[in-house]
């Protein structure tokens, strides 16, 4: 498995860990932001990441019927993981501000899910996630990620098995430092499409 430093060594060589002034999809403000999609993007890199994250989830969890990822963000790490694990994977993607499934897609009473995404902060698209599970009746087992930069403050009361651990501080927009107000922010992120 990868370690926490060369995996942060890949977030930086694939341009997937930024710099800047970032409102992120919860609303709060940041000076880092995660872009999975630049890791994702070169196979070469991601194959490692995902390799090690696949070895800690089989690890971590001994059956797993179905993966579940939200959309955009978790749709491709929710497939490379389940490709390596062979076991299907579905996503949710919004409509109407919230998560359904689409294409045909389902969840079977009594499955037990693995939901899956790129990055957790607050937890929100994953717990959306997780409410189409109770619905169905299904069982989520747990979570998993690439990163998780929720400092253990997440809404996630569950297990979350994540490739990197980071502590990135985040500000409310009446709190943001000084060095943050002189940047003009951007949104990046996939909760606005």
């Amino acid at each position: 498995m990868l370690s926490s430093k060369d995996s942060l060594k890949i977030l930086k060589e694939t341009n997937a860990l930024q710099e800047g002034h970032f409102i992120l999809s919860s609303g709060l403000h940041s000076d880092k932001y995660i872009q999975c999609a630049q890791l994702l993007s070169k196979p070469g890199k991601a194959r490692k990441i995902c390799n090690s994250l696949s070895k800690k989830i089989k690890e971590n969890f001994k059956k797993i019927d179905l993966i579940l990822s939200p959309a955009i963000g978790g749709i491709v790490i929710g497939y490379e993981i389940g490709r390596l694990l062979g076991i299907e994977t579905i996503f949710a993607e919004r409509k109407d501000k919230n998560f359904e499934l689409g294409r045909g897609f389902e969840l079977k009473k009594g499955q037990k899910i693995l939901i899956i995404e790129d990055v957790i902060t607050t937890g929100k698209s994953s717990l959306e996630c997780s409410s189409l599970v109770i619905k169905a009746q299904a069982k989520v087992i747990g979570y998993a990620c690439i990163i998780d930069r929720s400092n253990g403050k997440s809404n996630i009361k569950e297990k979350i098995i994540s490739q990197l651990k980071m502590e990135i501080r985040t500000y409310k927009k009446e709190n943001l430092p000084n060095h943050l107000k002189k940047i003009k922010p951007i949104k990046p992120g996939s909760r606005k499409i």
